[in-house]
C-alpha cells in the first residue's frame, strides 16, 4: 500500500487536481472495486458514488455483460482504423442506433474518443461547412459564461469558466461568451448573444453552442423557454446551434436527451460520457440532414480530421450494449422518478437547514446550493470555503460529490448512477443532511466564537 502511495506521488500527474496537495498527502483514495452505485477502496472502506465518477457511470460500476460484450469483440476484431472510408460492422449499427435515439433530422455521426474531442470535432466541422459554401469569415463561435465544452484548444475557448483558461490561456481566437440564463433569465441572456451578434457582425458568427443545463458550472438549470428562444435566434441568423450533450446524453436528465426537454431540435449534438457509460473512451458529433447534404455535396477530397480511435470497434461494441441496458432496464424513466425523489428531498433539506438556499434537479441530475442568507442568497466569505466542507464531510460518511466554487459560488452536485433505488436515494439524503447540518454547526460555532 505504502509503494502505490509513493508511486502515485512520483509517477502519475492527476488530471483537474492539485500537485501540491498529491505530493504532500498521496491519492486521496485508492480505489479497488465497483459495484452498482458504490466503489469501495484498497482499505474495504464503500462509497456512493453520487457522481457517476465524471457524470459518466450511467448504468453503474460492475456490469459484466459489457466486459463480455467487449472481450467478444477484441476476441473478433478489437481495433481497425476508420480512415480512407475503411468500415466495420459495430460502428455502422452503433451510428444507425445513435439516429434512431437522436432528435427526428439527426442522422449522421463523426465519431471521437470522448466529450472534448467531440466538442473540438464540433467547431470544425462547423468552419468547414461555412468555408465550402464560399462563407470563411463565418468562424466565430457563442457559448455561454459558466459553461463547459472541455480541455482540448477549442473546446476549452468555448469554456466559460475563467478557472479553466488560467494554465495556458484561450488557445483558439474567435470565441465569444454571452449571459447564464441561470443568472440573467431567458431575456436577459438572449439580450446578451444579441449584443455579442450585433458587434461581431452576423455574417462572422458560425455557431452558437450550450449545454442544456450547465454541468460543471454549477448544475444550472435554465428556464424553460430558453432554448425555444435560442432556437427561433439561431434560426433567424442563419446560425448553427449546437447542443453539448456530453453530461446529459443517454438518459442523465430523464429523457433519451437533455434538449427534449425543450423540444426544440439543434443542428449538432455532441456527446460522450453517458454513451458507454465510462467504459470505453467513446464521443461523438451528430449532425442534421442539412449539413450532411452540404458535406455530402460540397466537401473536395479528403476530410482532414480523425482521431485514431474514430469509430473504435470495441468501443462502438461497448456503447450498443451499454445502450441496449439503458433501454432493457428502462432507465431513462427511473432517471426521472427517482430524480423527483432527489429533488423532494432536496427540498426538505432545505426546510431544515438555515444554510441550504437554491436547491435543484432535472432527472439525475441536481444542485444544492449553500448561502449564507437564503432569504437574500447572500454567499458565504470565499475564506469559509463551505463547499469544500461539506464535501468533506461527505466523503467521511462514504459519499463522494462534487463542489462548485467559481465565483464565489458555493454549489454541491449530484449525478448518481441512473440504476439507483429509492431506498439509495433515502441513504443518499440521510448522509446530506448529516453532513450539512455538521457543517451548519462548525459554522455557527466558528460565527459565535468571534463575537
Amino acid at each position: 500500500m505504502d509503494n502505490l502511495i509513493e508511486w502515485d506521488r512520483n509517477h502519475f500527474i492527476h488530471p483537474t487536481s492539485s500537485i501540491k496537495e498529491q505530493q504532500k498527502n498521496g491519492p486521496k483514495v485508492i480505489f479497488e472495486k465497483g459495484e452498482g452505485i458504490y466503489l469501495t477502496d484498497v482499505n474495504g472502506k464503500r462509497y456512493i458514488d453520487a457522481m457517476s465518477s465524471l457524470w459518466n457511470v450511467n448504468i453503474g460500476h460492475g456490469r459484466k455483460e459489457i466486459g463480455d460484450a467487449a472481450k467478444l469483440q477484441m476476441d473478433q476484431l478489437a481495433y481497425s482504423s476508420a480512415f480512407s472510408t475503411f468500415s466495420h460492422e459495430p460502428v455502422i449499427r452503433l451510428a444507425k442506433k445513435i439516429a434512431e435515439l437522436a432528435p427526428v433530422g439527426l442522422n449522421a455521426t463523426f465519431f471521437t474518443s470522448g466529450g472534448s474531442e467531440s466538442n473540438d470535432s464540433a467547431f470544425k466541422l462547423v468552419r468547414h461547412y461555412w468555408r465550402i459554401q464560399n462563407k470563411p469569415n463565418r468562424n466565430k463561435i457563442i457559448s455561454l459564461k459558466r459553461g463547459y465544452h472541455g480541455v482540448a484548444a477549442g473546446a476549452t475557448s468555448a469554456t466559460g469558466i475563467p478557472e479553466f483558461w488560467k494554465m495556458a490561456g484561450q488557445l483558439q481566437g474567435g470565441f465569444l461568451h454571452a449571459a447564464t440564463p441561470y443568472w440573467e433569465g431567458t431575456e436577459g441572456s438572449i439580450k446578451s448573444i444579441r449584443e455579442v451578434i450585433d458587434a461581431e457582425g452576423a455574417e462572422s458568427i458560425a455557431a452558437f453552442i450550450a449545454e442544456p443545463i450547465q454541468g460543471a458550472g454549477g448544475v444550472l438549470i435554465p428556464p424553460n423557454d430558453y432554448f425555444v428562444e435560442i432556437r427561433k435566434l439561431c434560426t433567424e441568423y442563419g446560425i448553427i446551434f449546437i447542443a453539448d450533450e456530453v453530461i446529459t446524453g443517454f438518459g442523465r436528465t430523464g429523457t433519451m436527451f437533455g434538449l427534449e426537454h425543450s423540444g426544440v431540435v439543434p443542428d449538432m449534438m455532441t456527446f460522450a460520457k453517458g454513451v458507454t457509460s465510462g467504459y470505453f473512451p467513446l464521443g461523438g458529433v451528430i449532425v442534421s440532414d442539412e449539413i450532411h447534404d452540404v458535406l455530402k455535396e460540397k466537401s473536395e477530397g479528403t476530410l482532414f480530421h480523425g482521431f485514431t480511435y474514430s469509430g473504435h470497434p470495441t468501443g462502438a461494441a461497448v456503447a450498443l450494449k451499454n445502450i441496449e441496458i439503458i433501454e432493457r432496464e428502462q432507465l431513462v424513466n427511473n432517471a426521472r422518478e427517482m430524480g423527483e425523489l432527489l429533488l423532494e428531498g432536496f427540498r426538505e433539506i432545505k426546510s431544515k437547514i438555515n444554510i441550504v438556499g437554491d436547491v435543484r434537479a432535472l432527472g439525475l441530475l441536481g444542485a444544492v446550493e449553500l448561502v449564507e442568507d437564503p432569504e437574500t442568497n447572500k454567499r458565504f466569505s470565499p475564506d469559509l470555503k463551505v463547499a469544500v466542507r461539506v464535501i468533506e464531510a461527505l466523503h467521511e460518511r462514504g459519499v463522494i460529490c462534487r463542489a462548485v466554487t467559481y465565483e464565489g459560488t458555493n454549489i454541491i452536485c449530484f449525478s448518481p448512477p441512473l440504476i439507483i433505488t429509492s431506498e439509495q436515494i433515502k441513504e443518499l439524503l440521510e448522509k446530506l443532511h448529516d453532513a450539512i447540518s455538521t457543517v451548519a454547526k462548525e459554522l455557527k460555532d466558528l460565527s459565535e466564537s468571534t463575537i
